[in-house]
């Protein structure tokens, strides 16, 4: 089964990236993705840029709103997500544990809804 992991970090943690004394975290990162790499379990993901960067999408009435920002302000901001192959919700729940974002953020999992994807994709 293929999970999703969705990522929440600290703003100090996604801030970081770019700074030299964030080289700790990067490389707790660059550990966890070999060694999913090696488990055989990755099947993809990516890091996102700074909730300051993104823009919200509404459709209200027909009309389109756009807000500048995240959709919510909340301790943590989503950071990115991975997509794992693995056979149980156990295993992905141990993964996420491993992950470095747990340690002072979140992590959320979930079960892709592969049949509605097929659905969507083959009419």
């Amino acid at each position: 089964m293929r999970y999703i992991m969705v990522v929440y970090e600290t703003a100090a943690d996604v801030e970081g990236r770019d700074n030299p004394a964030g080289e700790q975290y990067i490389a707790a990162w660059r550990a966890y993705y070999k060694a999913l790499e090696e488990a055989n379990v990755y099947v993809g993901g990516a890091p996102l840029k700074q909730a300051a960067t993104a823009t919200t999408v509404r459709l209200r009435e027909g009309r389109r709103q756009v807000q500048d920002g995240p959709f919510a302000e909340a301790k943590e901001e989503l950071g990115g997500f991975l997509i794992l192959e693995l056979p149980t919700l156990d295993a992905a729940l141990d993964w996420a544990a491993r992950c470095p974002a747990a340690a002072a953020g979140a992590l959320e999992i979930r079960p892709m809804d592969v049949d509605m994807h097929e659905t969507i994709v083959r009419p």
